[in-house]
């Protein structure tokens, strides 16, 4: 699924967002403990859903090899979050729904977790 495919699903706003309708997304990862992140082995071409906005969800999203990362409940990302996905070209997106719900539709199009868990 594309970015762009993501952005209508999730009604989202982008904030920064390079190449999105190039930018491939073949799973999720929804959590605000960014530690879990560099724990679990993510799987390849991930996103993030997230209620934190600061610029240590965009470290661990390089870190992870995370592709794109949503903020929920219109939460707007600091400044310095904006800079530092501008810098490693991670895009970034707002929705206002919540992570339940932005979970829930992406699942009901066909992605999964980006752990495997549920294959």
């Amino acid at each position: 699924m594309t970015l762009i495919q993501i952005i209508e699903i999730l009604e989202a706003r982008v904030v920064f967002g390079p190449n999105a309708d190039e930018t491939e997304i073949l799973s999720v990862c929804a959590s605000d403990l960014m530690s879990d992140l560099l724990h679990f082995s993510v799987r390849p071409k991930a996103m993030l859903i997230t209620g934190l906005t600061n610029s240590q969800v965009v470290r661990t999203a390089e870190i992870s090899e995370i592709k794109a990362v949503v903020f929920v409940l219109d939460k707007t990302p600091e400044r310095e979050a904006v800079e530092l996905a501008r810098q490693k070209n991670i895009p970034l997106l707002v929705t206002r729904l919540s992570r339940f719900t932005a979970c829930g539709r992406l699942y009901s199009e066909g992605l999964r977790s980006c752990t495997g868990e549920d294959r």
